[in-house]
């Protein structure tokens, strides 16, 4: 067991990280005035792993892992932790795959063996898994009946033209049927290795604990890393802006404004902040001009999306097909404005207070911590303590406000979607 590799000492409990004999990262952070663990496997493989013709695989994967082991059929699985007052879940994004149990102290040792039992005996039971098929399937159809989320992954198919970024984290209802227990065992023996997977555990741990219970029960994982993974890579380059409009049945039009730009981490902080102030809450600025001040719709906000080397923006809004020109042009205008300040000292300092009370506020969470601690490992290669991030909230000034705006508006062309609403 190779052991501690850095600890943080903070108000909001210690972090420290390590790592097993097999190479797998392990971070803890220690929070005593709770009963409960919150324990997460993250894998660093979602859907930009996918191979071309099997869109969906990595989620696939995600859901049939709970089909069945050899010590524990999908109803066992299925009531294991909650017998005791616990529950799993997981969940698939376009970069990772994350299976999380929160249950009592007293119960570790049941939730290390579950998830343990999952990422590293999974039988795929050919039944079960061609019936778990049919639910992923009517799960894509769900999003179907949702313009608002069907209008972000449309935008992302257009925006990754030919890239595995714009394609669905569920795969399509042809690629699901063409998915074969020999393609989920490929994939996990491909990614779900040592090296390439992380356990984030937050709650009343100590950080020896969980190493030792990690080193004992993730064994059996290889330490093999993943393939090559030049083919996931984008590159912004491969970015052509577009302007879409068409036809969708829903009683309102969707609006969705956006843009790429390659990662930057000099300008990390400074877009959270800038999509705070933009589209998060009843006092940014879209929501003020958009619905307050003008009444043009009831939903409006802004997204950020920090992939590994890439980061998206959008607004949406949600708004009367008569609407969406004006709509269109206050996005616009706003946020291509070059000639005057992005914003004033006064209202940076409100973004970035808005922001702070919502980190700290969230550290409540056990399981936001946990998450949080794991995309930090995977993002950046180390945990990044709250006391650190507010720091450089901190220190943000309307210069570097102003300059992440031009980064991101006014570099790279931004692109619209609109689905103008048609009665079904």
């Amino acid at each position: 067991m190779q052991g501690t590799t850095g600890t943080i000492r903070e108000a909001a409990g210690m972090i420290t990280e390590g790592v097993t004999s097999n190479g797998l990262r392990i971070v803890t952070n220690t929070v005593p005035h709770v009963e409960s663990v919150t324990l997460g496997v993250w894998i660093n493989a979602g859907s930009r792993e996918d191979p071309d013709d099997l869109q969906g695989l990595a989620h696939v994967v995600e859901h049939a892992v709970f089909k069945g082991t050899p010590s524990r059929d999908y109803i066992s699985i299925a009531r294991c932790m909650e017998d005791t007052g616990g529950y799993i879940d997981a969940w698939t994004t376009k970069e990772n795959t994350c299976l999380c149990i929160r249950c009592l102290r007293e119960h570790l040792d049941l939730a290390f063996s579950l998830l343990s039992d999952l990422c590293c005996n999974p039988l795929f039971p050919e039944e079960e898994i061609d019936k778990e098929k049919e639910v992923i399937i009517d799960e894509i159809q769900s999003i179907t009946d949702s313009p608002e989320e069907m209008v972000f992954d449309d935008f992302d198919l257009h925006a990754f033209e030919n890239h595995l970024l714009g394609l669905p984290i569920l795969g399509t209802e042809q690629s699901i049927e063409a998915i074969t227990t020999g393609h989920l065992r490929q994939f996990m023996q491909s990614f779900y290795t040592a090296p390439n997977m992380v356990i984030s555990a937050v709650g009343k741990v100590s950080h020896e604990d969980i190493l030792s219970r990690a080193e004992t029960y993730f064994s059996p994982l290889p330490a093999a890393k993943a393939p090559n993974r030049d083919r996931r890579t984008y590159r912004p380059g491969c970015y052509t802006p577009f302007s879409i409009s068409k036809p969708f049945p829903s009683s309102q039009a969707q609006v969705l404004y956006g843009t790429v730009a390659e990662r930057c981490n000099r300008h990390f902080y400074s877009l959270l902040v800038l999509n705070t102030l933009l589209g998060t809450g009843m006092s940014s600025t879209f929501n003020l001009e958009l619905r307050e001040k003008n009444a043009l719709c009831y939903n409006v906000y802004t997204s950020l999306t920090l992939y590994d080397d890439i980061t998206v923006f959008n607004v949406y809004a949600g708004t009367d097909n008569s609407q969406t020109g004006e709509v269109l042009d206050i996005i616009s205008d706003i946020l291509q404005q070059k000639a005057r300040p992005f914003v004033s000292r006064d209202g940076l300092e409100r973004a970035k207070q808005r922001l702070t009370g919502a980190i700290m506020m969230g550290m409540e969470k056990m399981t936001r911590r946990m998450s949080r601690n794991a995309r930090d490992l995977l993002y950046f290669g180390r945990v990044i303590g709250i006391e650190e991030k507010i720091r450089q909230i901190d220190a943000i000034t309307p210069e570097a406000l102003q300059e992440a705006a031009t980064y991101l508006f006014h570099n790279p062309t931004p692109s619209t979607l609109i689905y103008t609403a048609e009665e079904e």
